[in-house]
């Protein structure tokens, strides 16, 4: 990495958070990130789906219809019928930059890292200044395990597109993952700047405070991710957490409770909520 300053004495980013507070390591994981997208993000609905297919029915020959109707079914999951529609487009046109990093999201998605790779490096060829390729590829490399490969590419992303609210989550994770929490939290920050109501970074931003101990900042930042998505089983465990080391064992055990109305076999959960005197039909004050 090129950043040096360290967030301190922290050996594994997932055991740390929780290691004042389990007896095992378990790792809080953050959401699935989401890869930014430069045209209007379509809903992932039928209705969509089907206005979309008349629109190809008109114009069976346009590769923008078939690219269109993939983004539209990958968001929906349904990854097969994406990728058929993402390779009828780079049949029509083999030059089709945004249809390539489309298919590599997909592949991606599907956990086929070298061939999403292999995508967003075809629509890179096209277009050397796509910044949405670099931020897939990035996300890629950061996957794989080669951080020094995707810091280049979210810092060309950032290059392009400053106001890439996704290019600075995904180096914060970056930066969070080589246990540079301030550097992670300076991203979070601006990530949250940029694209305002979005949990990823706010939770992230909460999980770097608590690994330097900055237990005041995690609460505010996971009080803000519960309210923002209050069934969000991770950003509950992560509050939890913040507010057991806090002391505070009544709005832990609160937070411990949603989470358990949330998902009632969660065993970090269970345990947290024993492990603050929770007793089972009790009532909990989470705020």
């Amino acid at each position: 990495m090129t950043r040096s300053r360290r967030g301190p004495g922290l050996s594994a980013l997932g055991c740390a958070l929780l290691a004042a507070a389990l007896s095992a390591c378990t790792s809080i994981k953050l959401p699935a990130s989401t890869e930014e997208e430069e045209d209007k993000i379509l809903a992932a609905s039928s209705a969509n789906i089907a206005s979309l297919t008349e629109v190809v029915e008109r114009h069976p020959n346009d590769p923008q219809g078939y690219n269109m109707r993939g983004t539209v079914l990958g968001r929906a999951g349904r990854y097969e019928e994406a990728l058929a529609e993402f390779n009828k487009a780079i049949g029509l046109d083999p030059n089709y930059a945004q249809a390539y990093a489309n298919r590599g999201l997909v592949h991606r998605q599907m956990n086929q890292l070298d061939v999403a790779l292999a995508d967003y490096e075809r629509a890179l060829a096209i277009d050397a200044s796509y910044p949405v390729a670099y931020l897939g590829r990035g996300v890629v490399y950061r996957q794989q395990s080669q951080p020094m490969l995707a810091l280049a590419d979210f810092n060309k992303t950032i290059a392009i597109r400053p106001d890439s609210a996704q290019a600075y989550y995904q180096r914060g994770l970056l930066y969070q993952a080589q246990e540079q929490h301030q550097f992670a939290i300076d991203d979070f920050t601006t990530a949250i700047g940029l694209s305002q109501h979005q949990l990823e970074p706010l939770t992230a931003r909460g999980l770097s405070y608590l690994a330097i101990n900055d237990l005041k900042s995690a609460a505010n930042d996971l009080d803000d991710a519960v309210q923002l998505e209050p069934q969000n089983l991770q950003a509950w465990l992560s509050r939890a957490l913040a507010y057991e080391r806090l002391g505070d064992k009544e709005k832990a055990a609160g937070s411990y409770a949603r989470a358990l109305n949330i998902d009632q076999k969660s065993e970090v959960a269970r345990a947290g909520f024993a492990r603050v005197g929770g007793k089972y039909g009790q009532t909990y004050q989470a705020f």
